[in-house]
């Protein structure tokens, strides 16, 4: 678990799938990173729970102020190849929290906890109007696979992303 004295981040369980579902709507389409087509598996919490391990950064007074699915097994990351990859998907952060580096926490502890599972490679997708993220993912070390780009429905255009662990 990574902490800071007001920061920390933890799996998230039931009681927080409606804080982290409508945290997740909210920035990615009132941020305009995704369409409202889009809203119903933004906020199926309780469908990302049963697939991939969710993790929550909780603030002062246990309020979550991010969110991300940690994949580590199964086809739920739909960029992974095989059992050596993980995945992650959701990464989201509150915006009146957002350019603090919470971001980077989130994603900081998917790669350690990907490490400690034995995976050699994250593996994941950012949409191309995402480019804080893209920034971010960079930073951290990740590269761009433009051969694995995908477009899951017209008009979404997604950028993959790979980091050998």
């Amino acid at each position: 678990m990574v902490s800071t004295p007001a920061l920390r981040i933890d799996t998230a369980s039931p009681a927080d799938y409606d804080r982290i579902a409508d945290l997740t709507v909210r920035t990615y389409i009132d941020g305009g990173l995704a369409s409202p087509g889009y809203a119903a598996e933004l906020a199926d919490v309780a469908g990302r729970a049963r697939k991939a391990e969710l993790l929550v950064l909780r603030g002062e007074g246990d309020r979550v102020v991010g969110s991300v699915a940690l994949v580590l097994q199964g086809d739920f990351g739909e960029v992974t190849e095989s059992d050596d990859d993980a995945g992650v998907r959701m990464l989201v952060v509150d915006p009146s929290a957002q350019g603090r580096g919470l971001g980077k926490m989130l994603m900081t502890e998917c790669l350690e906890r990907s490490r400690a599972a034995g995976k050699r490679r994250m593996v994941l997708s950012t949409g191309s109007r995402m480019t804080a993220a893209q920034r971010l993912y960079e930073r951290l070390g990740f590269t761009r696979v433009p051969e694995r780009d995908w477009t899951p429905v017209p008009g979404v255009d997604l950028l993959v992303y790979s980091l050998y662990l």
